[in-house]
């Protein structure tokens, strides 16, 4: 499943995934200056998204695992020939170096944290959202954002994470879940519809009282 670095899993056949070449200076300078301050609400929890809205369909994604030696941009192609999205559907990429949300879903709710590599408070979110889900029938997957590869692959080693978390090179994969604070949990039931969104610091009682309701409403 390795592909060449800057293509994304399942789109051997897509050119790199590039932003749009403007002609004009001053839009060039605040489109950066709206990247920023995006990337910059996401680590420091001020943001004011609030994620996918609960009761739609979760975005579908195949994604690098970060503790793989796949590299390339996430594929969230909906339909084969999405170019830079993806040459064939995210759902029918598959692999032991693949996260794959269709398969995340299947038969079972979920909860997907998106993480900063970079904010130990993420991870340590993270792992306490394992640790609480045991038991519950809730499967727990996570999204490195951004910062290098070498970061994400280095975290995900040393949490232990394994094929529980992937990584979102270009940060595509978080802005379509709207992610501007760190954490952020999309919880969704078997299927992909979401239920709820929590953003930011939770308490162990809250995490659990969120798996539990979900897990009840996949039932």
């Amino acid at each position: 499943m390795s592909g060449p670095a800057g293509r994304g899993p399942g789109d051997e056949e897509a050119p790199r995934r590039r932003p749009l070449v403007a002609t004009v200076i001053p839009l060039v300078a605040l489109a950066a200056l709206l990247g920023w301050v995006a990337w910059n609400g996401f680590k420091t929890d001020s943001g004011s998204s609030r994620g996918p809205a609960p009761g739609t369909q979760m975005a579908p994604f195949a994604a690098p695992v970060a503790a793989s030696s796949l590299d390339g941009d996430v594929n969230v192609a909906r339909k084969a020939g999405e170019g830079a999205a993806g040459a064939r559907p995210a759902c029918e990429v598959r692999g032991a170096d693949v996260l794959n949300s269709c398969d995340l879903v299947r038969g079972a709710p979920a909860a997907l944290a998106f993480i900063a590599s970079g904010d130990g408070r993420c991870a340590d979110a993270f792992d306490r959202l394992s640790r609480l889900a045991r038991g519950t029938g809730v499967r727990v997957a996570g999204i490195v954002v951004r910062g290098s590869r070498e970061e994400a692959r280095s975290l995900a080693r040393e949490r232990g994470w394994g094929a529980r978390v992937a990584w979102d090179r270009d940060g595509v994969l978080a802005n379509l879940y709207g992610v501007a604070v760190c954490p952020q949990v999309v919880y969704v039931d078997r299927g992909g519809k979401v239920e709820r969104v929590s953003i930011g610091g939770a308490s162990s009682a809250e995490v659990r009282s969120d798996l539990d309701r979900v897990a009840e409403e996949s039932r």
